[in-house]
């Protein structure tokens, strides 16, 4: 039962990271760049998007 709770929970916060990258004003190169990164970490790249990459990823993808 937790198992699926956390499995549901990283679901709906991998699709808010994507579509929170999806409307950031950056190349597109750099919106699949992130968005591959973020889906394919797991719960590690959710913690570092929602932590630290969602302030600076317009910084980095000038």
């Amino acid at each position: 039962m937790l198992g699926t709770i956390l499995y549901i929970a990283g679901l709906v916060l991998a699709i808010l990271a994507v579509l929170d990258i999806l409307k950031k004003p950056i190349s597109l190169v750099g919106k699949i760049v992130c968005c591959a990164v973020v889906l394919l970490t797991s719960w590690i790249g959710l913690a570092v998007y929602y932590l630290y990459a969602k302030d600076h990823i317009t910084e980095w993808f000038k």
